[in-house]
């Protein structure tokens, strides 16, 4: 990804300067060079930024790791941690901040070599990458749920294992379970229903789609109320089944 404008935090100025001129020679725009996580979250507030690339040891009282926690949870911008050490416990301190990216700066041996044109430059772009493919994701999901959510019949959707994984306001209101109980249970547990053989744990993921016309639906509490619907499987790309769709509606008679 050319162009993408990234933000440079170092505390050693002979180093910066390196990053700095190996990143534009990529054709990379550096917004700003900074030595401190202070200074970084700054930067970032005031400036359009697009990656990080961050010194995991930094004078101050802010070191490259909380700085990269605060600009993750803040900004949700990727960062690469760049550092000349690889102790264990700073290897699992930054593993808790979910970098995009950890390099040993001895691996690239500045004397002989601007860095960016192997390791650092490969890192960048599937970084820069997998922020875009995940952002649209996120936004895809995002407009989903919100359709989801809106439409007047009830959903409910499971995973590979049958276990609910997602339901809109309506399946909790015929069902009398909220989504934050019924998350991680069975589909048989959570969607009771009469007139499919043994309820619906006898759903298979191997079906086309099973009509449910009419099945009498179990309530959390016990009532029962008359239904209709039905059950889809979610296949991938290949074929192979994923999950259950489950849209069913009070009957009306």
């Amino acid at each position: 990804m050319t162009n993408a404008k990234i933000l440079v935090v170092e505390d050693e100025k002979i180093t910066a300067e390196h990053i700095k001129l190996g990143l534009e020679s990529a054709t990379y725009e550096v917004v700003g060079i900074v030595s401190s996580g202070e200074s970084a979250i700054k930067m970032v507030e005031e400036k359009k930024v697009d990656l990080v690339l961050m010194d995991i040891h930094l004078k101050g009282e802010m070191d490259g790791i909380d700085a990269a926690e605060e600009i993750r949870g803040r900004f949700g911008l990727p960062v690469i941690f760049l550092t000349a050490y690889s102790d264990e416990n700073t290897v699992q301190r930054a593993k808790i901040t979910e970098p995009s990216g950890y390099i040993l700066k001895e691996s690239f041996g500045f004397i002989r070599k601007p860095f960016v044109e192997s390791e650092l430059h490969t890192a960048i772009e599937i970084t820069l990458y997998r922020h875009i493919t995940e952002k649209r994701l996120r936004e895809h999901q995002r407009w989903l749920a919100a359709v989801l959510n809106s439409i007047s019949d009830a959903v409910i959707a499971t995973d590979s294992l049958r276990q609910v994984k997602f339901m809109n306001p309506v399946a909790e209101e015929l069902t009398g379970w909220i989504e934050e109980d019924a998350i991680g249970m069975d589909l048989g547990d959570v969607f009771k229903v009469l007139g499919v053989k043994n309820g619906s744990r006898d759903v298979s993921l191997e079906l086309n789609v099973l009509p449910l016309d009419p099945v009498m639906l179990i309530l959390k509490d016990g009532t029962q109320r008359q239904i209709n619907g039905n059950v889809t499987p979610i296949k991938d790309e290949n074929g192979n089944v994923e999950g259950l769709v489950v849209i069913f509606r009070p009957l009306v008679i």
